[in-house]
């Protein structure tokens, strides 16, 4: 876990990574945040980045509930809590939303994973079946490629050096992945009231726009916003148009600070 301070703090930003990525690539919106005003938490979930254990696998989706939990706790409670998830990181914090029920000030999502695009074809899927109870820890080649995720041929450059981003995912992962989307939508009644910023990439070549569309007109908030960004990839917050998404991102979390 990594915390980016600042004095005084206005609050903090814990930020959730996604699938086969790490925490490192959100150092730039980290710096982004703290240059605002506001100390900032991230770190790498189980079996991801530099964590130990098997690269690409965990027992169950809870781990990263778990993780994240501690980072919550490390937080200064005093000061205002904020909890942005991508993708995946996403699906991470509305489990954790809806299972812990953690005292924050709002949640804002980015493209979050209410439904995969790319997933297992329906032979490898019924193989997978099989595979997730007698060798869960079998890994399998991920669909990722950079070039599927952004348009910021900067960041592509930099995510084909990188030896933190995952190539291979256990069955394990994949079908515990799948059930935490099941819960999402199975347990919604369970999201807390608080505010919520849901930013979806119109142009997502990861995830299924209409589910996350479809998962927030299910939630029950005082105070909700949508928003879909025009022809962006499913990395928002590294698109070319980034500050626009940022920009709209801080407006989101001013607002919570009265």
């Amino acid at each position: 876990m990594k915390r980016w301070s600042v004095e005084p703090s206005k609050g903090t930003v814990i930020i959730v990574h996604g699938a086969f990525e790490h925490g490192g690539r959100y150092e730039s919106l980290a710096r982004q945040f703290q240059t605002d005003g506001f100390t900032v938490i991230y770190g790498d979930l189980p079996g991801q980045g530099e964590t130990d254990g098997k690269a690409g696998h965990i027992k169950s989706f809870q781990q990263y509930v778990d993780t994240v939990s501690t980072w919550i706790e490390e937080a200064d409670r005093t000061k205002p809590v904020f909890l942005l998830g991508h993708s995946m990181g996403g699906t991470v914090v509305i489990r954790t939303m809806q299972t812990i029920k953690p005292d924050v000030h709002g949640v804002i999502l980015s493209s979050p994973a209410a439904g995969i695009l790319n997933g297992a074809g329906k032979p490898l899927e019924a193989v997978s079946k099989v595979l997730d109870k007698v060798s869960p820890s079998v890994r399998v080649k991920s669909p990722m490629k950079p070039e599927m995720v952004t348009r910021n041929q900067a960041v592509i450059n930099k995510d084909l050096d990188d030896p933190l981003i995952l190539e291979k995912v256990s069955v394990r992962w994949y079908h515990e992945f799948r059930r935490a989307i099941k819960k999402a939508f199975a347990e919604v009644e369970g999201f807390p009231n608080v505010p919520l910023l849901v930013m979806q990439a119109e142009a997502d070549k990861m995830v299924e726009v209409k589910k996350t569309k479809e998962w927030f007109n299910l939630v029950d908030t005082d105070e909700k916003c949508y928003k879909q960004w025009p022809n962006l990839y499913h990395e928002i917050f590294n698109e070319p148009e980034w500050e626009e998404v940022y920009r709209y991102t801080l407006d989101f979390i001013k607002r919570q600070l009265h």
